[in-house]
């Protein structure tokens, strides 16, 4: 498996972990707003919040891909582009902190990768949507 391929499929599992931690964290600090901001229902996820006070993991991602039901053509690329603009933020603000907070130098280093990739993506992404006319 080629080194971008692995970094990609790297940057994806963080990107879900960190968008889980920040739901999470969320979730538990009562931030409603920044859930919404993500696009996600607050009234539901907080239904969906275990014994540990940690949410399920497919909550957010339920939410992104429910924004995206019966959609096609136009209005899907709208959705989609705009759900993985916030999607790619909030994982740049995990990579964020993990660069401030982690111990590791490893954890650093993949926050600097993350920050590159999805930065550029979201630059590619505002294009688009610019382009596009959304």
């Amino acid at each position: 498996m080629s080194k971008e391929i692995q970094y990609g499929l790297g940057g994806l599992v963080v990107g879900v972990l960190i968008t889980v931690f920040v739901a999470s964290t969320a979730v538990n600090s009562g931030n409603n707003g920044m859930m919404r901001m993500m696009g996600m229902n607050t009234d539901r996820m907080i239904e969906e919040v275990d014994e540990h006070g940690m949410m399920g993991m497919g909550s957010s991602m339920d939410e992104m891909m429910n924004s995206l039901e019966g959609k096609s053509g136009d209005s899907f690329d709208e959705a989609f582009i705009s759900a993985m603009i916030i999607h790619h933020e909030g994982a740049i603000d995990m990579a964020e902190e993990a660069k401030k907070s982690a111990k590791h130098q490893e954890i650093k280093d993949l926050a600097d990768d993350i920050i590159e990739a999805q930065t550029s993506e979201i630059n590619q992404m505002k294009d688009w949507q610019e382009s596009w006319g959304y």
